[in-house]
């Protein structure tokens, strides 16, 4: 695994490095203190993006986009200080898989970066709070078990992130086919889109 961390603030950034340390000894982490620092880097080089936001000379979405669209592979996920629920539902409808504030305690930032970097998504309690009561976790993982292997697969990619053209890829599969798969998986988890997915999911701690 190989991570690679955008952010301004030098201390978060070595703080940061030090907890994916303890977390996993043998990840390689780079940092880079901008999104045109970060674009230096070989992008098959890395497997995760963690991306503060408010980076200066670029608006949230276009640092995001910049970063999707070079490192197309790998799923971004926001450490951020912003805990605005508006901004954070943004981010994830332009595709982060993913989001952690800075305000986390040093438990909740370990446990959150353990989760993201076993496949799954972190999203804070205060954000979730914001959304439809959980529906009961039970029934959700039965309707998830429904749904087709192919199905599973092209979901669990889309919450990560990925697009459907790397999806298709990945998967050696038209991109249309993953299209058509993704619309069953929500009708059946009964969402419209990837970010309701991705809420869904994590407000009851469902892995794909």
């Amino acid at each position: 695994m190989q991570t690679l961390l955008v952010d301004d603030h030098h201390l978060f950034r070595e703080g940061i490095k030090a907890i994916l340390a303890q977390i996993s000894p043998d990840m390689a982490c780079h940092l880079a203190s901008s999104c045109e620092e970060a674009l230096h880097l070989d992008a098959d080089d890395i497997d995760l993006i963690l991306l503060d936001l408010h980076l200066p000379g670029k608006t949230d979405s276009e640092a995001f986009f910049t970063l999707r669209d070079y490192f197309y592979k790998a799923p971004i996920v926001i450490v951020s200080g912003e805990e605005d629920p508006n901004s954070i539902r943004q981010i994830i409808a332009d595709g982060a898989c993913g989001f952690i504030p800075k305000s986390s305690s040093p438990d909740v930032l370990m446990a959150a970066m353990d989760l993201v970097l076993a496949g799954g998504s972190y999203l804070p309690p205060s954000v979730l709070e914001e959304t439809a009561p959980a529906t009961r976790t039970e029934k959700i993982e039965e309707v998830v078990r429904a749904l087709s292997v192919r199905q599973r697969a092209v979901l669990e990619k889309a919450v990560q992130g990925k697009i459907n053209k790397v999806i298709a890829s990945e998967l050696s599969i038209a991109e249309g086919t993953v299209k058509a798969h993704l619309s069953a998986a929500y009708r059946t988890l009964g969402v419209n889109n990837r970010t309701e997915a991705v809420y869904l999911l994590t407000r009851n701690q469902i892995r794909i």
